[in-house]
């Protein structure tokens, strides 16, 4: 794909014309089938808020098509409006941008939906089984399009991967800002996400999938691992004694303000993988 057929294809959005119809690839890895929640009305509802992205003429088409789909997958993820091109991260100068924040984001975007990088590519999905960059093709579309035609005095508002649309700010303003899962705690069991997440109103959208910056398993196995040991600290302090000393850490007081330091400074994974000792470790200075 040309340069020009890469920004045309950014900046067209949803097509005029429907695309022709396809089917997921085989082969790729897919998300699983999502567990059959919703009654009768909420699937009716569920097709009208995929239908809201497309002009009523082309509904007559789409929306079998969409019910197949939720019928099949348990979600619509609207596999007609997969780009053609190879998705992946390229060179920031091939996006179509007015500024270089934007072109950022879309690179980002790009990049978490690298079939490379997702988990389930085709269905928008880039970790952890659900962690979702868009719910369906049509916001990745429009999200890509808006960030090709937003100025530095304009910020795009995303709601679980639906994008609100461009809101006038100034240059020092978020160019994006993203919610994810917004959902009240009364209202807020597996099965109620399952449902909503199905009707197309809310998305999972894990710590850096639908906030487009996922960097891969190191950021996952960073984080967890840090939070576990802190969380023991406090929890257990003999738990985490014996964890440390498995970890070759023997000389740390696990109560001490030099433990709590060494959990967060950033040489601790690479110390821990390679066994260093603690006194090789640069550790930083006590707070004031």
């Amino acid at each position: 794909m040309t340069l020009s057929q890469f920004q045309k294809t950014i900046q067209e959005g949803i097509p005029s014309e429907l695309p022709n119809a396809r089917k997921r690839s085989e082969g790729a890895s897919h998300a699983p089938v999502r567990k059959e929640i919703l009654t009768a009305p909420e699937k009716e509802l569920a097709l009208a808020n995929a239908l809201r992205y497309f002009p009523s003429e082309h509904h007559p088409v789409l929306a079998p098509e969409f019910a197949q789909e939720l019928a099949d997958y348990g979600r619509i993820y609207m596999y007609r409006f997969m780009p053609n091109d190879e998705i992946k991260a390229r060179s920031i100068d091939w996006y179509p941008a007015k500024c270089t924040q934007a072109a950022a984001i879309m690179l980002m975007i790009q990049n978490n939906l690298d079939p490379a990088v997702a988990q389930h590519p085709e269905e928008l999905i880039t970790y952890g089984g659900n962690g979702a960059v868009f719910s369906n093709w049509a916001q990745y579309r429009l999200t890509m399009k808006y960030l090709s035609e937003m100025d530095v005095d304009q910020t795009l508002s995303m709601y679980s991967g639906h994008p609100m649309g461009l809101f006038p700010s100034h240059p020092d303003a978020p160019r994006v800002v993203v919610t994810n899962g917004m959902v009240i705690p009364n209202h807020s069991s597996q099965d109620d996400w399952e449902r909503m997440n199905a009707m197309g109103v809310s998305q999972y959208g894990q710590m850096t999938a639908g906030s487009y910056m996922y960097i891969g398993p190191q950021g996952i196995v960073h984080g967890t691992t840090i939070t576990t040991l802190i969380y023991t600290i406090h929890a257990s302090p003999m738990k985490a004694k014996r964890a440390m000393k498995m970890l070759g850490l023997t000389n740390v007081d696990i109560g001490s303000s030099q433990a709590r330091r060494l959990l967060c400074t950033p040489a601790f994974m690479p110390s821990v993988l390679s066994n260093h000792k603690l006194d090789e470790i640069q550790l930083p200075t006590e707070p004031t």
